[in-house]
């Protein structure tokens, strides 16, 4: 497997803490945080999509 193309959430901070995010060719999406960057959480998009709405309200 390909190493994934990891882009950083535009809403990151400059120098720590920050979500990054990528995807698979099978369509998971894979997220990490730079503190800890080799702890991988794989979800799909309803789910990040669930997610974001639940964070949003």
């Amino acid at each position: 497997m390909p190493e994934p193309h990891w882009q950083k959430s535009m809403y990151s901070q400059e120098a720590s803490a920050c979500v990054y995010i990528a995807t698979t060719p099978a369509g998971t999406i894979l997220l990490r945080e730079s503190d800890d960057p080799e702890v991988i959480i794989a979800t799909g998009p309803l789910q990040l999509e669930a997610l974001i709405a639940a964070l949003r309200s």
